[in-house]
């Protein structure tokens, strides 16, 4: 098997095809684990499946207990929020926070001495073949396999070279994202406990506090310019310079582009998520998008989920099948979620601000805080790993 992409979706992928007999090698084009991204909330299917593969310990022993979501005004003064624990009953007490690039060092951590992992490389061509597939590397060698999996992003490679250009699948949202980190002890422990947003309109900037005293930053903005800023950096500076409270620290603080995750946020809608001997997985095929807040769940369960298939069904096409059977109307209600959220996520409008702190206000009272809930992450989905394992799977 060959996996092009070595983030969460393609590491738990190669765990799981390993633990079950497969010979994996992995391309990857970034030279190095990433080291920038954002705080996550990790729970649902995902959680099942970490849980699964034995990984749960330490995604658990690196993530966070935040005590509440709150929004602050230009004085820092908390004008909403919503205790984690109403957020966490919706999830049945499983959730945690962490750190993408710590999620994804949990998984890089435990992956098996017996996969090949290939830095600093790209697939410039792929030759699809009913009985398998073979793949041109950037230096011209070749690999050949029963399957490639593109485990390589919203903007994935794989997907341009098998499906087709990115405009038929990739749904621009007209918002703009970025993650980065900073040292500032005030900031560190005014937020400590807390992830706070800044209750502003039109854009937010969000701020966590980290155990090693770095405030982690994650900031939304809407744009409907479909290309990426040459300096992602001056681009925050210049959308949030009026927003007051800790941003303009932040902002003065803000790393240089390497060290900075600076993104569209999108969705991947797809009509299938494979052809032939090419799968897709996680946000090359199903980008949720940051409003829905379970990317990172879905990759991980999607990679149990294919694994699983792959290994019980009696060819590669009836493990594909199966795969996008039992989640594709996940992430569908997960997409939806996402879509529909805009508004609570980043009002436009006062009135919009006033119904969103409203509605954290009664959040607490008896039934009340599930609908609360819902509205945030979606209908409660079934383990989609334990669905995999009763799922008939024959030829």
């Amino acid at each position: 098997m060959i996996i092009s992409g070595a983030g969460i979706a393609g590491l738990a992928l190669a765990q799981q095809l390993h633990a079950h007999g497969a010979q994996v090698t992995m391309i990857e084009k970034a030279a190095g684990p990433r080291t920038a991204g954002y705080m996550l909330d990790f729970f649902g299917p995902g959680y099942d499946a970490a849980e699964a593969m034995g990984v749960l310990p330490g995604i658990l022993r690196l993530g966070y207990q935040v005590d509440e979501l709150a929004y602050c005004d230009e004085s820092g003064r908390r004008r909403a929020g919503l205790r984690y624990a109403t957020f966490a009953k919706a999830a049945g007490g499983r959730v945690v926070s962490i750190m993408r690039p710590d999620l994804e060092r949990v998984l890089r951590d435990q992956l098996p001495a017996g996969v090949d992992l290939r830095h600093a490389t790209t697939i410039s061509a792929v030759d699809n073949r009913a009985d398998g597939v073979t793949v041109t590397l950037d230096d011209a060698s070749t690999l050949v396999a029963d399957l490639l999996v593109g485990c390589d992003g919203v903007h994935s490679g794989v997907r341009a070279l098998v499906f087709g250009p990115d405009s038929g699948f990739v749904r621009y949202l007209g918002l703009h994202t970025a993650a980065f980190t900073f040292e500032d002890p005030p900031a560190h422990a005014e937020v400590a406990g807390r992830f706070c947003l800044t209750d502003t309109l039109h854009r937010t900037m969000g701020f966590y506090a980290l155990r090693d005293g770095r405030v982690a930053v994650f900031a939304v903005h809407p744009s409907a310019d479909r290309t990426l800023p040459a300096d992602p950096r001056a681009a925050l500076r210049a959308q949030y310079r009026a927003l007051g409270w800790i941003t303009p620290r932040a902002l003065a603080a803000c790393p240089p582009p390497e060290q900075l995750y600076y993104d569209h946020v999108a969705q991947v809608q797809m009509p299938s998520w494979s052809r032939g001997r090419v799968a897709l997985l996680g946000d090359a095929a199903y980008a949720v998008s940051l409003l829905a807040g379970q990317g990172a769940s879905l990759a991980v369960a999607g990679a149990y989920v294919l694994a699983e298939h792959l290994a019980q069904s009696a060819s590669i096409e009836a493990g594909l099948a199966g795969y996008e059977r039992v989640l594709r109307p996940v992430v569908l209600d997960k997409q939806a979620t996402g879509r529909k959220s805009r508004r609570w996520f980043l009002p436009a409008t006062r009135t919009q601000r006033w119904l969103r702190r409203a509605s954290l206000a009664v959040a607490g009272l008896p039934l009340a805080d599930r609908l609360v809930a819902v509205a945030l992450v979606g209908k409660p989905t079934a383990m989609i790993a334990e669905q995999a394992r009763r799922t008939g799977v024959s030829g």
